[in-house]
């Protein structure tokens, strides 16, 4: 079984993903961007049992209704996504992985949200707002 570990920039957090991830998505959405401060945000959706948190505790904050995002209390990294909606599976911010070459995205999502001046890879799948997948988009 595949293992990949992340965590935070000060390395407070560590996690662990085991196996395949069921999605890899970049998410143009109005409250990703507000959360990040930045233009997107790449994920990769996974089953909640093939996360853990190897170290530290990271803070919590309910972003929408149902919705929680989890960052390092310390530096601030956002981690995770986790959806009401999706009770099964979990979200990585895929650049809080140590290779995050490892799980490149297959689609864009909430491409209405979209900075006017961000820049889209047209060879993704392109999404004005949810994803192609089951999953609930962020």
């Amino acid at each position: 079984m595949q293992k990949r570990e992340g965590g935070c920039l000060c390395g407070a957090v560590r996690y662990r993903v085991a196996g395949t991830p069921l999605a890899s998505i970049i998410c143009h959405c109005n409250t990703c961007r507000r959360a990040s401060s930045a233009p997107t945000v790449a994920w990769v959706t996974v089953r909640r049992g093939q996360f853990a948190i190897l170290s530290g505790s990271p803070c919590a904050f309910e972003s929408s209704p149902g919705v929680t995002r989890r960052f390092c209390g310390i530096c601030g990294s956002a981690l995770t996504y986790e959806n009401a909606q999706s009770p099964t599976t979990i979200d990585v911010t895929t650049l809080s992985l140590d290779d995050p070459n490892s799980f490149p995205p297959s689609e864009e999502v909430w491409l209405d949200h979209k900075v006017a001046w961000q820049i889209t890879d047209a060879s993704l799948g392109q999404y004005p707002t949810g994803s192609s997948s089951e999953f609930p988009a962020k």
